[in-house]
């Protein structure tokens, strides 16, 4: 048998104020007068965090739009614009949600491959590493800091770049950074986290490696989510961990159905990731019965409004567009219910649960 061998992040500085040290970090990795391109999810333009950023010589800032995930055409342009600026760029770092973290890393691989970035769609079609990239984490819960892919919306799909050239050379995991998020926020990319664990700690692929941070993050979660009683600082620790952890805990496994249905909500509806996940898991008692009765109480413990009603209003082309991404999602399936899993799930299946959300 063949063991995935498994690439990881090249380094992590972690700890409050950590993010201090990026100027520190980047400068052995500057490459002559080529500059370092920070993107940085919009919500921080003209906040303090922007101020701190070392730029330094031709440096730039880019604010992202990341009202919606990244989408294949905005990862080519982007790259095309920074070739025809500078020709070369010393590195991209990602400051922000997923969305911010995904986008640095498509942006760093379409530096150095060719085609546009829909080419790449997949499991292993990447043939170079990226110029130099650095993750740096604003929320918790997405594991984007640690995982081989980046979630793209193309054409015709939404599927990740999953490659050993996707991963952050780097990743900075200041909890600092975390202190302001909106709590409906914090909550659905928390709950991404807790979704993972769940989908990786019952699924068909589980092994120790999977299992051990798998259930440290599970912990973590109960921690901030159940057990407490009010956010603090200790909450954005924790939950920054848990986030690193439930990451890991699928490099070995795979997510499972929340995940495989989510994505043909985002592919249609825009629908964010975390938010698309929630909306998904609070109909999975057939497949996570634990999970989702643990998931409803903390729903209701943390006061947060679940959107309903979301496929209400959907045509069947629409339906049909939405089961396509989902069934293209074969990993995920078989993660969650073994081999056989087409017997089980088929169209009429999916436009079932699609009709609930």
């Amino acid at each position: 048998m063949n063991f995935r061998n498994f690439k990881m992040i090249g380094y992590v500085v972690y700890g409050r104020g950590a993010f201090n040290q990026l100027d520190e970090i980047l400068q052995p990795n500057r490459k002559g007068d080529a500059p370092m391109i920070f993107l940085v999810d919009h919500y921080f333009e003209g906040k303090p965090l922007a101020g701190k950023v070392p730029l330094r010589g031709k440096d730039k800032i880019i604010y992202l739009d990341v009202t919606y995930e990244p989408k294949t055409i905005s990862v080519d342009k982007l790259a095309k614009e920074l070739k025809e600026e500078f020709g070369t760029i010393s590195g991209v770092i990602g400051i922000g949600g997923g969305s911010a973290m995904d986008m640095a890393k498509a942006v760093s691989l379409m530096m150095t491959n060719p085609g546009g970035s829909a080419d790449y769609q997949g499991w292993d079609l990447v043939k170079q590493a990226g110029v130099y990239k650095v993750g740096i984490p604003t929320l918790s819960g997405t594991g984007a800091e640690v995982s081989r892919t980046t979630v793209l919306t193309g054409p015709t799909k939404k599927l990740g770049m999953n490659s050993d050239f996707t991963p952050f050379d780097q990743i900075v995991l200041d909890p600092e950074l975390t202190a302001d998020a909106p709590a409906n926020q914090r909550f659905y990319t928390g709950m991404d986290c807790y979704i993972h664990c769940i989908e990786s700690l019952t699924g068909t692929f589980l092994n120790e490696f999977s299992k051990s941070y798998g259930e440290k993050a599970l912990q973590l979660c109960r921690e901030v989510y159940v057990n407490r009683n009010g956010w603090d600082a200790d909450c954005d620790d924790k939950l920054m961990m848990a986030s690193y952890a439930g990451g890991m805990s699928i490099a070995y496994s795979q997510v499972g159905v929340a995940h495989a249905v989510s994505y043909g909500l985002s592919y249609l509806l825009g629908t964010k990731h975390g938010i698309g996940n929630c909306i998904v898991f609070d109909h999975l008692e057939e497949y996570y019965p634990e999970g989702v009765k643990e998931f409803k109480y903390m729903v209701e413990k943390n006061q947060i409004d679940i959107p309903k009603n979301v496929c209400a209003n959907l045509t069947d082309e629409d339906f049909d567009k939405m089961i396509d991404v989902s069934l293209n999602m074969k990993p995920l399936w078989e993660n969650a219910l073994g081999k056989d899993w087409e017997k089980q799930i088929t169209r009429t299946t999916l436009r079932k649960l699609y009709e609930r959300l």
